[in-house]
């Protein structure tokens, strides 16, 4: 009992900022303040022409380009609060999260979403992940954080896995990249497509919005090519992306697992032969990185759902989530170098293109096979 509370003790010490923090906080608070403000500023001045451009992505934009020349000369003094962005807020944004959806919202679409869901999910991942280390000959924590963009749900989903993979900050920046550049080009063309015509005969409107949820990268982006159609496949599409969000937590625990397996076990804590297997099993799971902020957003999904709350409160917990999210990807810019991501080269954008071209065919035979059980 007396270990728990001292665990407990400990994880509230450690997402309670000090005074060492304090500046670099407040410079990524005011920067992300200025991107939500950008960000919906932008989409008055066009009239709503200017689609898809969320303040995650003017975060790290703006974040890069800081990081690149102002920034360097006040990091010593920063850095602190900038990591803190980085790690305690962008899990407490995780958490968050939980409050833009129900399990309601879940029972709405029926097993066919889940089940299109779980499939896109998984082959997206293993498809990234083969085609990376094994073709492309690209870094493994790189090509989990495509491969997790590209299958959950983008730029968010990048930044939650960030922590367990233990991934540098510019491996974390390219995978978002290629979450912004696919992902716009697929929140245009989904809708291009319907209208040529190219999809009915394969796809009703439903499964269309379906369709969509299950394949287009971020949230804000199914919204868009949801309701280019109507309100309803708009409501069906977002739906069934954050269906795939709930599966965040899930994929998160079982990529701690699998990331154990290269982990060597001591051989002195082995002592017969046929025991071996056993002892590695073991020590992988001591050693998981068990991501607790991913159950607790599904915990907040549960008491979002069940627990009655005015719209106020909900809408006060989604703006606070938002302006988490974005001080997270602010700071992640901050400390982005772009000698870094040169280094990478093009290889990390192709396998971004493959998986893009995979999620529209292959997600599109998924979920035309899914419509005829």
């Amino acid at each position: 009992m007396h270990t728990l509370v001292q665990s407990v003790s400990n994880s509230v010490h450690n997402y309670t900022p000090n005074h060492r923090h304090l500046a670099g906080l407040v410079v990524v608070l005011i920067g992300s303040l200025f991107c939500l403000w950008l960000d919906s500023s932008l989409d008055v001045w066009s009239n709503g022409r200017i689609v898809g451009l969320s303040s995650l992505t003017l975060a790290i934009l703006l974040g890069m380009i800081l990081g690149n020349t102002v920034y360097p000369k006040f990091a010593e003094r920063l850095n602190g609060g900038v990591c803190f962005a980085k790690g305690q807020i962008l899990r407490l944004a995780i958490m968050f999260y939980g409050f833009k959806l129900t399990i309601t919202q879940v029972a709405s679409v029926g097993m066919p979403a889940i089940m299109t869901d779980a499939l896109v999910l998984t082959s997206t991942f293993m498809l990234t992940y083969w085609l990376g280390t094994r073709w492309l000959k690209v870094d493994k924590e790189t090509v989990i954080l495509i491969g997790s963009g590209a299958s959950i749900c983008g730029a968010a989903a990048v930044i939650a896995a960030e922590p367990v993979v233990n991934a540098q900050a510019h491996k974390v920046t390219i995978a978002v990249a290629t979450v912004v550049v696919f992902g716009t080009i697929a929140m245009l063309l989904y809708p291009f497509l319907y209208h040529l015509g190219w999809l009915q005969p394969w796809l009703s409107a439903q499964q269309y919005g379906m369709y969509t949820g299950s394949t287009v990268h971020e949230v804000a982006q199914v919204v868009v090519a949801g309701n280019a159609i109507n309100t309803e496949i708009g409501d069906t599409a977002v739906v069934t992306k954050m269906i795939r969000v709930m599966m965040l937590a899930p994929f998160l625990l079982v990529l701690s697992f699998a990331l154990t397996k290269d982990r060597t076990v001591d051989s002195a804590d082995v002592e017969e032969d046929n025991k071996n297997e056993t002892a590695s099993f073991m020590t992988r799971v001591k050693q998981v990185k068990v991501p607790w902020f991913a159950f607790i957003f599904i915990g907040i999904v549960l008491i979002h759902t069940w627990v009655p709350m005015s719209e106020s409160i909900v809408r006060s917990m989604v703006m606070l989530d938002d302006v988490l999210l974005t001080m997270a990807m602010f700071a992640l810019g901050l400390t982005t170098h772009l000698s870094a991501i040169k280094q990478a080269g093009v290889r990390p954008l192709i396998l971004g293109a493959i998986m893009f071209g995979w999620l529209i065919l292959g997600g599109g035979l998924i979920n035309i096979g899914i419509s005829f059980i």
